[in-house]
């Protein structure tokens, strides 16, 4: 027994102090100039499913939820939050060269057609972020239509 009390002890201790070592999700500053939205090709039902499925992880927009402020909770979240950004940050769309939005754009294609996207852990909590087949579409059918005109205006070279 005293064990026992000395391991549950140890565990609350553990606890207490890693609620000092947090990521700090602090704002990230958003250049409203670089973002998907700026391009101005960027519809409104798109743009809903964007920020209801998308934005908390691949924005430089996200919405903290209270259960973040707790470790190690927070440490998972911070690393799926940086993770998102690193692959596909819609506040910083311009930043990406040309060929790295037609590969993001592909991508976006086919993270949602094979549903890895969003993360099955953030719907345990997000129901609303879960995309319909219509919404896998939309979000498809823009997309494509966006390399269609990124295509169309670069220059072609040889010619």
């Amino acid at each position: 027994m005293k064990l026992f009390r000395r391991i549950v002890l140890a565990l609350v201790v553990l606890f207490v102090v890693a609620q000092f070592i947090r990521p700090l999700p602090g704002s990230v500053p958003i250049n409203p100039q670089k973002t998907l939205s700026s391009t101005g090709d960027l519809p409104a039902n798109v743009a809903t499913v964007f920020n209801r499925a998308c934005r908390d992880c691949h924005s430089n927009n996200t919405t903290w939820p209270w259960y973040s402020q707790i470790s190690p909770v927070s440490w998972m979240l911070a690393s799926h939050v940086n993770e998102g950004r690193r692959e596909l940050n819609i506040d910083q769309w311009r930043d990406y060269t040309t060929k790295r939005q037609l590969r993001k754009l592909d991508a976006i294609c086919k993270e949602v057609k094979e549903q890895d996207m969003p993360l099955s852990s953030y719907l345990w909590i997000h129901h609303d972020a879960r995309l319909s087949g219509d919404d896998i579409r939309l979000l498809c059918t823009w997309a494509a239509g966006e390399k269609s005109k990124i295509s169309r205006a670069q220059p072609r070279s040889g010619s």
